[in-house]
């Protein structure tokens, strides 16, 4: 059964075919996600590496958490479930007339 893993602290210019690589080295990958800012089209800094089993997955996570990755030590562990999020809905963005959001 496949492991989802969150991978933190990259680099802004890194791609998913370099963590592909890179992840590549301790087992199989059936994924690789770089999370990107709707608003910028930049990374945001944050990726996630799907490995093809639990035993690739611990091997990664002991081999590169902390992995320096192109000058900066990555971040390395499972994934959790996202959260939902508080609020949710609509905002209304128009100025108010006393100024206050």
């Amino acid at each position: 059964m496949s492991k989802k893993l969150y991978v933190g602290n990259l680099p802004f210019n890194a791609s998913a075919e370099q963590l592909q690589e890179l992840f590549s080295q301790v087992g199989e990958t059936t994924d690789v996600t770089i999370i990107i800012d709707r608003e910028t089209g930049r990374s945001r800094g944050f990726g996630f590496v799907e490995m093809a089993n639990e035993t690739d997955a611990q091997t990664a996570i002991l081999r590169f958490n902390g992995y320096r990755f192109e000058n900066r030590p990555l971040t390395v562990n499972e994934a959790r479930p996202r959260e939902p999020r508080a609020g949710g809905g609509y905002r209304d963005d128009r100025p108010r007339s006393d100024n206050r959001y």
